[in-house]
């Protein structure tokens, strides 16, 4: 469903997938956001990065209405972040760009933390990833 803007000049309509699209990177700006989305959709995406392409609007569902917007996001944090801090970080940027780009009030923001990013997680990764040596003995 897209949303219209109607004005004396014309109308203007927004498309929902532009108010998730820019709920999710904004969201992603913040420092101690580590990814977007559930485990399921994070997988997804993962799998779809790999064949070229990914979708910023991953663990972002928006309602838009005629002149107001709510969104839902899932994230996943940096381990150290202080939650409630980073809750507050992405609430205020992403009604800040929603409201500014697309001139929807935004009623409610509702962040789910899904998960917390270890650096271990990134050390397995690099590990799995480097090539096999050659046996040291016969």
């Amino acid at each position: 469903m897209a949303t219209s803007l109607v004005t004396e000049r014309g109308t203007t309509s927004i498309d929902d997938g532009v108010v998730a699209k820019i709920a999710g990177l904004a969201a992603r700006e913040v420092s101690g956001v580590y990814a977007m989305g559930a485990g399921a959709a994070r997988a997804l995406g993962s799998m779809r990065g790999m064949v070229g392409g990914s979708s910023v609007a991953q663990g972002v569902t928006v309602e838009v209405g005629e002149r107001q917007a709510a969104v839902d996001l899932d994230l996943v944090a940096e381990y150290g972040t202080a939650i409630p801090d980073l809750a507050a970080a992405v609430r205020k940027n992403v009604i800040s760009a929603v409201e500014r780009m697309c001139g929807l009030e935004v009623t409610e923001v509702n962040i789910r933390v899904d998960d917390v990013h270890l650096p271990e997680q990134d050390r397995g990764r690099e590990a799995q990833s480097e090539p096999e040596q050659e046996p040291r003995v016969q």
